[in-house]
């Protein structure tokens, strides 16, 4: 058995239940919906019935897996699913995880002998049924032959905890519970730093820290831009035929998929959130965002419909502070966030024990220079705290190479510096020379 049987072996838990779920296509079909969204159904059927083999809505709890059917006249399996919301006594959801690239027919599957006593072959009146985990592991198989791509962990959610956050990013626990506790009191906040202190790399691993797990289908991120727009991030009349029609922007779909769920968190992650017109791109929302308002309805321009923004949708930003072409930052949606200041990790015992494991004294000697090199960036008038280097230009490495380090400082420091010092050859050949000697040594 290779690793990869192994992880997937240890993946199927005993203790979870697996289902296969029935939709019929002249009702709806597992198409109609994107990956990452929910199709809620009802426990009871029109005439008030309860829905055939009704123990098994009963019994299924959030994260369980789904075989996603498509029944007569399509007959092929065509998604993987999980069950995102179990019952409430009327309604239980089932979210879609992966489309299938190459359907799998049930003739395929109907013969195996593994396969002959599954609850749906053996009486297929009805819509949720119950599989064995070794049913499961037998339909996965088949699917797997056709889509390849496919593997088991991207049915699963895998849970993050507080430890594998302290494990990725240089934080002590005490920052990160204060972190999470002022994210979600304020609702709203910005990590702000230097180039290479890690704020996009910390951001969705915080979103993640405090979900629990690694649930894409609640993190979205974007990234603003000088032409970014209320249209794109709210919505707004876009051409259609011989005409317009109004199209939601994501913000605006996101927020409608947290209020599905209000007892589960959503991070809504925008990076260089300072480069876009803030003011204008989120519109009369800037209001709502408020930790205050939220829940809050107000009437919007274009569809003239009430919307608000739920409290269980967070919103973090990432602001370089390096970069000497943004625009100032509307007071207004100033005091609607919380900022939360990043600095290069070198002095960090976490830093220092990575810097251990790769032992390397060409390594030792680069981070001294920078070390150096960061206090006469804090000195200089025209640069300051806001413009030193970070530490993620040296993460991510499992052992040592001078290739490796060569190219962070002549591709990643020099060009930097070329641009702090353009007006200083004299400052900019000191400290280049001083960075190559060091990668020599």
């Amino acid at each position: 058995m290779d690793s990869r049987q192994r992880e997937e072996n240890e993946l199927l838990d005993s203790e979870k239940r697996y289902w296969w779920l029935n939709a019929n296509p002249r009702d709806w079909s597992f198409s109609e919906i994107e990956v990452g969204e929910s199709v809620e159904w009802t426990l009871f059927t029109e005439n008030g019935n309860k829905r055939r083999v009704f123990q098994n809505f009963l019994d299924a709890k959030e994260g369980e897996w789904v075989i996603g059917y498509e029944c007569t006249p399509v007959k092929k399996i065509v998604a993987l699913c999980r069950v995102s919301k179990e019952n409430d006594g009327d309604f239980i959801s089932f979210e879609k995880i992966e489309d299938l690239r190459v359907p799998v027919y049930l003739e395929e599957i109907k013969e195996i002998e593994g396969l002959k006593q599954m609850e749906y072959l053996i009486n297929p009146q009805g819509s949720f049924f119950r599989m064995t985990k070794e049913e499961y592991r037998i339909v996965f198989e088949k699917i797997k032959e056709k889509n390849p791509a496919i593997s088991l962990e991207s049915t699963e959610v895998k849970v993050y905890t507080k430890e594998d956050f302290l494990r990725e990013v240089y934080f002590s626990l005490e920052e990160l519970e204060s972190l999470c506790g002022l994210l979600r009191r304020k609702k709203n906040i910005i990590l702000q730093g230097a180039p290479g202190v890690g704020k996009t790399f910390m951001a969705k691993r915080l979103a993640y820290a405090m979900i629990g797990d690694r649930d894409e289908s609640r993190v979205a991120n974007i990234q603003f831009h000088q032409s970014y727009s209320y249209e794109d991030f709210v919505m707004g009349y876009r051409p259609y035929e011989d005409g317009f029609r109004l199209e939601y922007g994501i913000f605006y779909d996101f927020c409608k998929r947290a209020q599905k769920y209000p007892k589960e968190e959503y991070f809504f992650i925008i990076d260089e959130i300072n480069r876009g017109n803030l003011s204008k791109i989120f519109g009369e929302l800037l209001m709502l965002i408020e930790n205050d308002k939220r829940g809050e309805k107000l009437l919007l321009a274009y569809s003239k419909k009430y919307f608000s923004v739920p409290p269980n949708l967070y919103i973090i930003g990432m602001m370089n502070t390096a970069d000497r072409s943004l625009a100032t930052m509307d007071y207004a949606l100033r005091r609607r966030f919380s900022f939360y200041k990043m600095k290069p990790a070198f002095e960090r015992e976490e830093f220092r024990r990575y810097q251990k494991e790769l032992g390397n004294e060409r390594l030792d000697a680069v981070l001294e220079v920078v070390k150096e090199l960061n206090q006469e960036i804090i000195e200089d008038s025209s640069l300051g705290e806001g413009f030193v280097i970070g530490h993620s230009y040296f993460c991510g490495e499992e052992y040592f190479r001078k290739e490796w380090l060569e190219q962070v400082v002549e591709y990643d420091l020099i060009p930097i510096l070329e641009e702090y010092w353009f007006d200083n050859p004299r400052k900019l050949k000191e400290w280049e020379e001083k960075l190559k000697e060091a990668v020599q040594e």
